[in-house]
């Protein structure tokens, strides 16, 4: 059997199995209730068509993105990478009759190229923003909010408060507080700036602030400039009812500092079920726990999408049933919502999760890169489909027109084509690094985040420039001779 016949094989055995496994186990995604796990109707999902179009790159890094536990298991992906990669290799060697020293030496050589490969996946997967499928609000009197976010003004944000504004724009929100760490002065002038007709009113900008006391809270609806430093949980507590805002607990399940009962005696309004900056699938038992305590004492219970312009993309979504929301003064719409989690009225407020997956727990994560990669086939459309297939026929035809053809083409293997990718991806780390470094001056004495990782981007470009640029060196020489 010669190679095309060979290739054209394997690339067929591919689509068939792609579209046995999206239809024969297609897992429909979806919203669903937080506090109910039923399907909600009312909303759609929205798929972006440069999603689609490049559906084999963007589509399967955003279903990594969202996995439940995404900072576990993409450590996981390159355990299984460099796996599959040495069982090949080794492989390899038994079936060459010639030249395995050098075979060798090349795979080994490979080895930091594919970890630095993989780590350019989780660079893009962390803080490139791709265009992830959002949602289409179809209900007439449900608006959607984030009641916990940070912009750069945060020790660890990532994104200005702009962007923060569009980000919101782009996810289908119609209103958000900002809550950044101990600090609400910018955000308060960012509100102010938002009435005062500087930027548009949709999204509905709100302040807020983190509070990093025993457990972090959400201050929402802030009016006024005030100084959170040293205040013990009550008197931020009571600085918010000045303003007659409202107090959340937030991820109280990352640590359980203090019992549900203390923050209850406190006054909070109430406690997030659910956050996508931590596991939004944490342990159950505690679910349970913090669900059932908020229903027998009245509280409230919403969702923290707790976004700080990396990471996760959107999966969390507050529904809040305000009638005639755009019919609302700007000060009426934000009274709207205070007024719902003061009243702890459930009722009126949906927390909604993207779900595109069964759920699984956190106790074995080893396999979790193969499971998901499973579910993500299984989740693909008609046109997510037809995707994969144009870009596996191309890539059949490129090789076999192209490829198979061309002397000198062929003379440009696997091994050369991974090392230029490694020298690309290198570039885009310095290029990152050195964005993040030119934003420090902006917003010095409040983000860490654009010197810490600006100074491991470059570290880490550098390195794998250097060394990933004497690789394609000696083999682009090599084919020059």
């Amino acid at each position: 059997m010669n190679t095309t016949k060979k290739d054209i094989i394997f690339s067929s055995t591919i689509i068939i199995v792609i579209i046995l496994i999206a239809t024969l186990f297609h897992y429909p995604v979806h919203f669903e209730d937080a506090l109910t796990n039923s399907s909600l109707t009312g909303y759609d999902v929205s798929i972006s068509i440069w999603r689609i179009l490049f559906e084999p790159i963007i589509g399967l890094l955003l279903f990594f993105n969202r996995a439940l536990y995404a900072l576990d298991e993409f450590p996981s992906l390159l355990v299984w990478i460099l796996a599959i990669f040495i069982i090949y290799s080794i492989a390899k060697v038994f079936l060459l009759r010639e030249k395995k020293g050098k075979f060798i030496l090349s795979q080994i050589i490979n080895i930091p190229i594919l970890v630095g490969l993989w780590f350019t996946l989780f660079v893009i997967l962390i803080f490139i923003p791709l265009p992830n499928n959002t949602i289409i609000n179809n209900s007439s009197n449900k608006i959607l909010v984030t009641t916990h976010s940070h912009t750069e003004y945060s020790h660890d944000g990532l994104i200005s408060q702009k962007g923060l504004w569009e980000w919101h724009r782009r996810n289908g929100f119609d209103a958000f507080f900002i809550t950044d760490h101990n600090n609400h002065n910018h955000t308060l002038d960012f509100v102010n700036a938002q009435r005062n007709n500087k930027f548009p009113i949709e999204p509905l900008v709100m302040c807020g602030e983190e509070f990093s006391g025993s457990n972090h809270l959400s201050l929402l609806g802030l009016k006024r400039k005030f100084s959170t430093k040293g205040f013990a949980d009550s008197t931020a507590i009571d600085s918010v009812r000045a303003s007659n805002g409202a107090v959340i607990v937030n991820h109280w399940f990352d640590g359980e500092h203090k019992t549900l009962e203390y923050y209850r005696d406190l006054g909070v309004d109430g406690f997030e079920i659910a956050n996508s900056a931590t596991d939004r699938s944490y342990n159950r038992k505690i679910y349970k726990k913090i669900k059932s305590f908020c229903q027998a004492n009245g509280l409230i219970m919403n969702g923290g999408l707790d976004f700080h312009g990396y990471g996760n993309v959107c999966s969390i979504w507050n529904a809040f049933d305000i009638p005639g929301w755009h019919k609302l003064s700007l000060d009426a719409k934000e009274e709207a919502i205070l007024s719902i989690i003061k009243s702890r009225d459930q009722s009126k407020l949906t927390v909604i999760i993207y779900k595109d997956r069964p759920y699984y727990s956190k106790d074995n994560l080893f396999f979790s890169p193969i499971i998901t990669f499973l579910n993500y086939f299984r989740t693909l459309n008609f046109y997510q489909v037809l995707s994969w297939i144009f870009w596996i026929l191309f890539l059949l035809i490129l090789k076999i027109k192209v490829y198979d053809n061309n002397e000198f083409a062929k003379q440009i293997n696997l091994n050369t084509f991974i090392s230029v990718v490694a020298v690309i991806s290198s570039l885009f780390f310095l290029m990152l690094g050195l964005k993040y470094f030119l934003a420090i001056r902006d917003v010095t004495n409040f983000t860490e985040m654009y010197a810490e990782y600006s100074q491991t981007l470059f570290y880490i470009g550098g390195t794998f420039l250097i060394y990933s640029g004497l690789v394609m060196f000696f083999r682009m020489r090599k084919i020059n001779k």
